[in-house]
């Protein structure tokens, strides 16, 4: 199962989105408090579930 690892960083806090095996998949800004980290975790969970996979030109 995937986690959310929440970390100190120089910049504040920051979160990395882990898969099952451990290895990162996303990884958040930063953030100044603890409190916004997971507010942006929390959109993660509620927006993510099923957005779709889309293709954008550069």
């Amino acid at each position: 199962m995937g986690k959310f690892a929440v970390k100190t960083v120089k910049s504040g806090i920051k979160f990395n989105l882990k898969a099952g095996n451990g290895e990162i998949i996303a990884v958040s800004e930063g953030y100044k408090a603890k409190a916004s980290c997971m507010n942006g975790i929390e959109s993660v969970r509620k927006n993510a579930p099923e957005a779709p996979v889309v293709e954008e030109e550069s």
